[in-house]
């Protein structure tokens, strides 16, 4: 896995010089197509840094516990930092493990959500408000940009209909699952 992720930082290097280039910059389909890839090995070079330098931790720590010239709690001190920091190894590794699996195609596209009210008149219709509601402040924390495209507004608060499109980094890896019919009952 250290080989594969050597392969990805050296990737991510030559994209950074790439970008930096006039000439590069110049033509915006390839910058464009290069910063996407570069931001896409973002993550998982940052976790491939962290790894590493939790590796350095636990070198340095090793030759406190193992060293005779220190004091007794400082050797315990450097035990029990190396333990922490096996720790965090093993959780960094699952999730590099979860940043290298192939990601979907779509996943970087923006949606059209189409939230309906259906039978139950008034209620249903405030239900979907409260749905719509709840989308909006999730677009919100999430940074994305929501646009209503059409709406039909109930006659005691909520929408008969409303339609609007979501756009922003990744909206829908994350949405990609909310589909099918809602409900709610007293």
């Amino acid at each position: 896995m250290l080989d594969k992720l050597a392969e990805i930082n050296d990737r991510f290097e030559k994209l950074t010089h790439k970008l930096a280039q006039p000439e590069v910059f110049q033509d915006q389909n390839q910058f464009r197509k290069l910063s996407q890839e570069h931001s896409s090995l973002q993550e998982i070079v940052d976790c491939y840094k962290q790894l590493l330098e939790f590796q350095k931790e636990i070198e340095s720590n090793k030759e406190l516990a193992d060293s005779n010239d220190e004091d007794p709690e400082i050797r315990e001190m450097a035990r029990h930092e190396i333990s922490i920091l096996k720790r965090n190894i093993s959780e960094k590794e699952k999730q590099i493990q979860l940043l290298l699996l192939p990601k979907d195609p779509n996943d970087a596209r923006n949606i059209i959500v189409e939230i309906r009210a259906g039978t139950g008149g008034d209620e249903a219709s405030i239900f979907s408000g409260d749905l719509y509601r709840m989308y909006s402040r999730y677009v919100e924390k999430n940074k994305w940009q929501m646009e209503v495209m059409s709406s039909n507004i109930g006659e005691h608060g909520g929408f008969k209909e409303i339609i609007a499109r979501i756009s922003g980094s990744n909206v829908y890896s994350k949405l990609k699952f909310e589909s099918g019919a809602h409900r709610v009952q007293r």
